[in-house]
């Protein structure tokens, strides 16, 4: 057998390793709902769960029937559900109680099973505000969010809070995004046009792999050069067209995938009740893009 050889079948046979889960009657089952399921959150939380000797095992799905995904949850006993676009706001009529987190911006990112009463959470709005504090994002620049859904609505606030007053919503569906925009007392704008913002925030499915426009930029190329900062919440893949242009550029980028990494890790401590260290943390996370 050839090294080169040698060396695949031994990373295979660690990944295997890593994902064997000794499942039983007792072992406690956390899921995700998202329209694009992927990897990412499966590979995150079941690394965690092994390396802490916990007793989870996690599951990504999809789903054409909201009311009946969180109809399972209750009734299967499902410890928690992770949501993503586009359910974070198709949630909200099903769950039981809405912690400050989700009912502040009317967005659901997190479920938690608690004897069959169902709580819901957003932790997309502090891993947007850890990250935009962590990057040292100058508040005095013009920011632009696009997208009017429930990530928006997490960036948005984040946004406001860290401290940003230059805000302008751009979002194609005037209703949602007027309203999102009037909420936080900033602007909406259907697009763009001929504005050039300090920050560009995607909260929007641009770039995200598997759909129609995975390979389109949410930000015309023009606004992309004049940036200074490019944060982009699409998580799969990491590098959407919006990040390699702006990497390219040498402009301050900030990526989904982070967003996902600290996002997960608030949900691992409301789902387990345990908190794993930052590296831990890290290390997770780069398992769960490998």
């Amino acid at each position: 057998m050839g090294r080169n050889t040698a060396l695949k079948y031994n990373e295979a046979a660690i990944r295997v390793e890593r994902m064997t889960v000794d499942l039983n009657k007792d072992t406690l089952l956390c899921m995700s709902l998202s329209g694009r399921p992927s990897n990412i959150g499966t590979r995150f939380h079941n690394y965690l769960y092994e390396e802490l000797g916990l007793n989870f095992a996690y599951k990504a799905f999809t789903t054409d029937d909201v009311p009946a995904a969180i109809a399972g949850i209750r009734a299967l006993g499902i410890r928690g559900c992770g949501v993503s676009m586009p359910f974070k706001e198709q949630v909200i009529a099903h769950v039981d109680v809405m912690h400050d987190s989700a009912s502040a911006i009317e967005s659901v990112n997190t479920i938690v099973n608690e004897a069959g009463i169902l709580h819901a959470y957003n932790t997309d709005y502090q891993a947007v505000a850890n990250l935009l504090r962590e990057n040292n994002v100058d508040t005095s620049l013009s920011v632009a969010v696009a997208g009017s859904g429930g990530m928006a609505k997490a960036v948005v606030a984040a946004v406001r809070d860290t401290g940003f007053t230059d805000v302008t919503v751009v979002a194609r569906n005037k209703a949602a995004g007027s309203a999102l925009a009037d909420q936080y007392g900033f602007t909406w704008k259907q697009d763009l046009g001929e504005m050039s913002p300090g920050v560009l925030i995607n909260a929007t499915p641009i770039g995200m792999a598997g759909g129609a426009e995975s390979e389109s930029l949410s930000f015309p190329d023009v606004a992309v050069r004049s940036a200074e900062v490019v944060f982009d919440v699409v998580a799969m893949p990491v590098n959407t067209p919006l990040i390699r242009l702006a990497t390219e550029l040498g402009k301050t980028v900030i990526t989904g995938g982070s967003v996902i990494a600290l996002q997960a890790a608030e949900q691992f401590v409301l789902y387990t009740g345990v908190r794993p260290t930052p590296e831990q943390i890290q290390r997770a996370s780069e398992y769960s893009r490998a």
